[in-house]
């Protein structure tokens, strides 16, 4: 009986120990943070030009990559990536606290995502300029036009219109500042925005959340009867679910909206999850359109997903079972679109550099504008979530 059973288990055992083998070390997610944000400050030692911009702008990309590096200085003590975010910081932030290049009254969401870091300056310098820059951004949000319903709206030259988008450029610094300066009836407004968007743009059939909505019905990409665009772009549900799980950061426990919120981001965790592609572990850039002509495997939209999923089940927002398919997914990042440079530094590939609805030239939301859109290296939209992602790998 012993030597029927042997070969068997010397098989499993070598299916085991292959197995083992592919699965990524916990210390290899730190590691891999602090060499994305290394090469990073590598690629551009300016950090305000982290977009391939060539004059200064105060935008959300810059913001973006700002919030990782402090995140990986909070976990490594390396204050080369604090002051990297600092320095982007103190080139627009002026004496009296107000921000260059950021005019108010543009009532751009994407704005306010970089005034999320700028807690962390506050409470290591206590320089004012930086508690007076939040109140700016804070004072967006009292004045920016909204739907009838009250969502705010993505931009002022985009009326009546929410984007996935948006949710994570205004509702986590949103509910920040609430929970910072004690203004609790700020978390109301914070959960209505996700009710809101959810509401119009989500899909049960499919268990994905549309790019946009259009509450007027007027844009070309609007669909006549829902308002919605026509496609399931994988970056604008890679902010949706960032937003969801960085928002719970600040809601608090006793909030009456805070089951609605996980119960939105269960209901999200579950889509991307249908989605992921069983062979690499990675998303496609036209989410449910796998197998179509000229889709690909996106970098930004799987390390925004990775990211989500491995907080949420640190967290205990979503299922245990959610940890493999992270795990599955960061593997696939690290496999398939990590490369190593001739100078040492490493790069993210397959980044969709830029989509969006409307605007001139007009972006009509068709699956054949979400494919055409230029592909690069180290697009920021990736390189932030890549960095947060590793970070979340190393400690779930």
């Amino acid at each position: 009986m012993e030597k029927i059973w042997i070969v068997p288990l010397v098989l499993l055992m070598v299916f085991q120990s292959c197995f083992a083998q592919k699965k990524v070390p916990q210390q290899k997610g730190l590691e891999m943070a602090a060499k994305m944000a290394e090469s990073e400050m590598k690629h551009f030692p300016e950090p305000w030009t982290v977009d391939y911009n060539t004059t200064p702008v105060w935008n959300y990309t810059q913001g973006l990559v700002a919030h990782a590096m402090v995140k990986v200085w909070k976990v490594n003590g390396n204050e080369a990536f604090y002051n990297y975010a600092k320095t982007y910081a103190d080139k627009f932030i002026k004496e009296d606290g107000t921000i260059s290049q950021y005019d108010l009254q543009d009532y751009n969401i994407d704005a306010v995502n970089s005034g999320k870091f700028l807690f962390d300056l506050y409470e290591k310098t206590k320089d004012e300029r930086y508690l007076k820059a939040i109140q700016h951004l804070r004072d967006q949000l009292k004045t920016h036009p909204r739907t009838s319903e009250g969502g705010f709206w993505h931009k002022k030259r985009y009326p009546h219109q929410m984007w996935l988008d948006g949710l994570y450029m205004g509702a986590p610094f949103y509910a920040q500042y609430a929970a910072y300066f004690k203004e609790p009836a700020i978390f109301d407004d914070v959960v209505k925005q996700f009710v809101l968007v959810h509401k119009y743009t989500y899909n049960p059939k499919t268990g994905l959340n549309y790019h946009g909505w259009d509450e007027s019905r007027e844009q070309k990409w609007a669909d006549p009867k829902t308002g919605c665009s026509p496609n399931y772009w994988g970056r604008a549900e890679g902010w949706y679910a960032m937003a969801l799980v960085d928002v719970l950061d600040y809601l608090p426990q006793d909030h009456a909206g805070r089951a609605t919120i996980l119960d939105i981001l269960n209901q999200v965790a579950a889509g991307i999850k249908k989605y992921q592609d069983p062979k690499t572990g990675l998303w496609y850039q036209v989410l449910d359109q796998g197998g179509k002509e000229g889709n690909y495997l996106e970098a930004t939209a799987s390390s925004m997903f990775t990211y989500a999923l491995l907080k949420a089940t640190r967290k205990g927002y979503i299922g245990n079972d959610y940890k493999e398919v992270a795990a599955k997914a960061y593997s696939g990042l690290l496999e398939n679109l990590i490369k190593t440079n001739s100078d040492g530094t490493i790069s993210l590939t397959k980044c969709c550099s830029v989509a969006g609805l409307g605007g001139n030239p007009y972006r009509d939301g068709s699956y054949a504008y979400y494919i055409k859109e230029p592909v690069r290296d180290n697009d920021p939209k990736g390189v932030g979530p890549f960095i947060m992602a590793s970070l979340e790998y190393s400690i779930n």
